[in-house]
């Protein structure tokens, strides 16, 4: 919270900060990559869970900002899959001399 000014979020944007956490991201890595605390993002997790999210007029996030996140958090966990596969290519080299 900048300047004691409040953030809102759509419904949309909410369900797809949910989505990437669902999808396997860490919930501190999906939320610096929105740009939204860790605890709103994980409160929306849990209401998520509980059928309890709802939408927030407000802050409007446009479809090219969701795309754009959406791929910055691909980016990451292809990154992190990338260096896995170099460190076992480099086990395994190790392993077969």
């Amino acid at each position: 919270m900048k300047d004691g000014v409040r953030a809102r979020y759509t419904l949309e944007f909410k369900r797809e900060a949910v989505r990437l956490v669902h999808g396997g991201e860490k919930v501190g890595t999906v939320a610096r990559t929105l740009g939204v605390s860790g605890q709103s993002l994980d409160n929306w997790v849990k209401a998520e869970a509980a059928g309890r999210l709802s939408d927030v007029r407000g802050k409007a996030v446009m479809a090219e900002q969701m795309e754009i996140a959406r791929l910055k958090a691909e980016l990451s966990r292809v990154r992190m899959e990338r260096d896995i596969l170099k460190k076992a290519t480099v086990y395994f080299a190790k392993e077969s001399r």
